[in-house]
C-alpha cells in the first residue's frame, strides 16, 4: 500500500484549546478539527475565497512581541506571552493559520456580528421553510435557528424575486431564496471551466442569471445545485419529489468510467431518488458529472429482464450441460465488481476456457470522466481476468467462425454490441448473465437475470489502482440472482469448489490468491479507498494516452 506524504503542521489555539493543523488551512477548516463549526455561506473548500456572505466572523489575536527587539511580551500575572487581539472581527474564510494564532469562535462580539450578518441575510428573504424544496438540507435554515431573532424588524414590502427560472436542462432557479454567495459562479469558472453565471444589477436587487445565449447546461451543472447553501438552485429531475429527510443514505461509487467518483445514493423503500457526490479529496473533491447521476433509472428501466419463471435449478442444469460440452469461451466485464471478476476467472480456469473482456473508450473531459469507461478495467487485470488491455470481441468472433468455440458465457456483457454479428451468435450456445435485456439476452439459450450495481455490493479497483468499495442501496428485483452467487454455483457445477458467495468468503480467496491483496477483507477497505501498489501487474496503455498506472486524483486535474 502506498502511504501519502506527512504535511507540514503549525500550532494555533481554538477557543483556548491548541491543536496543530497542516500549513496553509484557513480558520474554518482548522476549528472544524476541534469539533468546532464556524457557521458559513459563501466558503467553500474546493473553491476560491470571496469573502461575500461575512457569516464566518471571528475574533483574531496574535502573541505580541517588541517591534525594536522582537523578544516575546509576557504577561506578569500569567507569566505567558501576550496576546494581541484585533479589535475589529476578521473573516474565517479568508484567514490562513500562522504559528501563535488564538481565535475565537464563540465570544460575545462574535455572535453579534452573526446575528447582524443573518438579519441582513433574511430581509428580502422568504420565511416558508415548509414548502421549501431545500428544507433539510439548508444553512441558512440551520444558522438562522442559532443566530435569528426569532422576529423580523423589518417592515418595508420585500423585494420580490424571479421563481422557477430555467437556468439549464438540469438546474432550476428560485431567485428570491438566493443570498449571493457566489458559489455557483465560482464552480463555473474554476471547476467546469464553463464561465456562464454572473450577478447583474445591484445591492438588494441583485439577481443570479446565464450570460445572454447561454445557459448553465455543461455535464457538471447539478454541482451547483450541491452546494448551493440555500434552496436557490435546485436540480429539475429531483425538483419537489421527496422530502430529504425521509430518504436513505448509501454509499456507493459512480460506474460511468474508471475515474471511480464516490456518491450518496438517496433511497426510500426500495427507490432511488437521486445520486450525489461524496467528498474524496484523492478522487473527485466533492464533484461529480450529471450523466452519473442519472444511472439510477436503469433500476427500474422498461428493458430489465424480468424472471422467467423457470425454476433456478433447471437454469443451472441446462447451463452446465452446455458448459460442460468443452469449446467455451468466458465473456467478463470491466463494469464487473472485483469480487465477480474474480468468480469469473475461476470459472474460466476451470473450464480452461479463453477469456475476454470488453472495453468501451470515449473521449475524457480532463476533469471527472476519463477515456476508459469500465469503472473496473483495473480490477480485471488484478484478478487475472485479463493481461492486456480490453478491446472488441474481433478474435472471439474469429474463433467462432472457425469452430473453435460452442459456448460463450457472458457476464453483463451484450455480445452483438461488442462486435459479434447475429451470425455468429447463432453458431453458438450462450449462457448470459446480465440485469437488461439486449440481442444477447434475446439469442441466448440460458439467460440468468441478475442485480444492478445499486442492488448489490462489491469493490471496483479505479484509473489509480485505488480500491474502493460500494454498497446495495435497495433491494433487488424480486426473481434476480446476485452475479456472486450465479458464478459460485457455475463453478461448483462444472466440478470446481466453492468457498462461499459472500463477501466474506471471496475476499478470503482474493485475499489467498492475489499478493497485493494480501491481508484485506471488504470490511477493512476504508470510506474513501485503499491506494495499491501497481508495480504487481503489467504496464498497459489505452487510448489517448490514459496509462494503466495511477492516475491523478481531481484535485490534480481541475487545479
Amino acid at each position: 500500500m502506498i502511504q501519502p506524504a506527512q504535511p507540514e503542521l503549525v500550532t494555533v489555539f481554538i477557543d483556548g484549546q491548541e491543536i496543530a493543523v497542516p500549513k496553509g488551512t484557513n480558520v474554518i477548516e482548522a476549528a472544524r478539527m476541534v469539533g468546532t463549526d464556524v457557521p458559513h455561506y459563501c466558503y467553500h473548500p474546493k473553491l476560491s475565497i470571496a469573502g461575500n456572505c461575512r457569516m464566518c466572523l471571528i475574533e483574531l489575536g496574535m502573541p505580541m512581541t517588541d517591534r525594536a527587539t522582537r523578544e516575546p511580551i509576557m504577561d506578569e500575572a500569567t507569566g505567558k506571552q501576550k496576546i494581541n487581539w484585533i479589535p475589529r472581527p476578521q473573516i474565517g474564510c479568508g484567514t490562513t493559520v500562522a504559528p501563535g494564532m488564538h481565535v475565537k469562535t464563540q465570544s460575545p462580539m462574535v455572535k453579534e456580528c452573526r446575528e447582524g450578518v443573518m438579519e441582513f441575510l433574511l430581509i428580502n428573504h422568504p420565511l416558508d421553510c415548509p414548502i421549501c424544496d431545500q428544507a433539510g438540507e439548508c444553512k441558512l435554515q440551520e444558522q438562522a435557528t442559532g443566530y435569528g431573532r426569532g422576529y423580523s424588524r423589518f417592515i418595508e414590502q420585500k423585494n420580490v424575486k424571479p421563481k422557477r427560472t430555467r437556468l439549464g436542462p438540469r438546474v432550476t432557479l428560485d431567485d428570491e431564496r438566493c443570498v449571493l454567495c457566489s458559489r455557483c459562479i465560482r464552480f463555473t469558472q474554476e471547476v467546469a471551466k464553463d464561465d456562464v453565471l454572473g450577478f447583474v444589477d445591484r445591492g438588494s436587487y441583485s439577481t443570479l442569471t446565464c450570460y445572454p445565449g447561454k445557459e448553465l447546461e455543461n455535464n457538471y451543472s447539478l454541482n451547483t445545485v450541491d452546494i448551493c447553501p440555500v434552496g436557490a438552485l435546485t436540480s429539475t429531475d429531483f425538483r419537489f419529489k421527496m422530502r430529504v429527510w425521509f430518504l436513505k443514505q448509501t454509499n456507493s461509487i459512480c460506474p460511468e468510467s474508471s475515474v471511480g467518483v464516490n456518491t450518496v445514493v438517496w433511497s426510500r423503500e426500495g427507490v432511488i431518488y437521486r445520486i450525489t457526490p461524496r467528498r474524496n479529496d484523492e478522487v473527485n473533491d466533492t464533484w461529480m458529472p450529471d450523466s452519473g447521476r442519472v444511472l439510477y433509472k436503469e433500476v427500474q428501466a422498461e428493458n430489465r429482464l424480468q424472471p422467467t419463471g423457470d425454476p433456478a435449478s433447471d437454469l443451472l442444469a441446462t447451463a452446465t450441460r452446455l458448459l460442460q460440452g468443452g469449446a467455451v469461451a468466458v465473456v467478463g466485464s470491466g463494469r464487473s465488481s472485483l469480487e465477480e471478476q474474480f468468480l469469473t476467472a475461476k470459472l474460466a480456469r476451470q473450464l480452461h476456457a479463453a477469456t475476454f473482456v470488453v472495453g468501451r473508450t470515449g473521449a475524457g473531459d480532463g476533469i471527472l470522466i476519463s477515456a476508459d469507461r469500465n469503472p473496473n478495467t483495473r480490477g480485471a487485470l488484478v484478478t487475472g481476468l485479463i493481461s492486456e488491455v480490453p478491446g472488441d470481441l474481433a478474435a472471439l468472433g474469429r474463433e467462432i467462425d472457425a469452430g473453435k468455440v460452442k459456448t460463450v458465457v457472458s457476464v453483463g456483457e451484450d455480445l452483438s454490441a461488442a462486435g459479434l454479428t447475429a451470425e455468429q451468435l447463432a453458431k453458438v450456445a450462450i449462457v448470459y448473465l446480465g440485469s437488461h435485456a439486449n440481442a444477447t439476452s434475446a439469442a441466448a439459450q440460458v439467460v440468468f437475470p441478475t442485480l444492478t450495481v445499486f442492488e448489490k455490493s462489491g469493490s471496483f479497483i479505479n484509473q489509480q489502482f485505488r480500491l474502493q468499495k460500494f454498497a446495495s442501496a435497495v433491494p433487488g428485483l424480486t426473481g434476480a440472482t446476485d452475479d456472486r452467487v450465479v458464478l459460485d454455483q457455475l463453478v461448483t457445477a462444472v466440478g470446481g469448489e466453492s468457498a462461499g458467495s459472500d463477501l466474506v468468503s471471496v475476499w478470503r480467496e482474493l485475499a489467498a490468491g492475489i499478493p497485493g491483496l494480501a491481508d484485506l477483507t471488504y470490511a477493512k477497505i476504508p470510506d474513501t479507498g485503499l491506494l495499491l501498489a501497481d508495480d504487481t501487474w503489467s504496464q498497459l496503455t489505452f487510448p489517448e494516452g490514459e496509462s494503466l498506472h495511477h492516475q491523478p486524483a481531481a484535485a490534480e486535474t481541475t487545479a
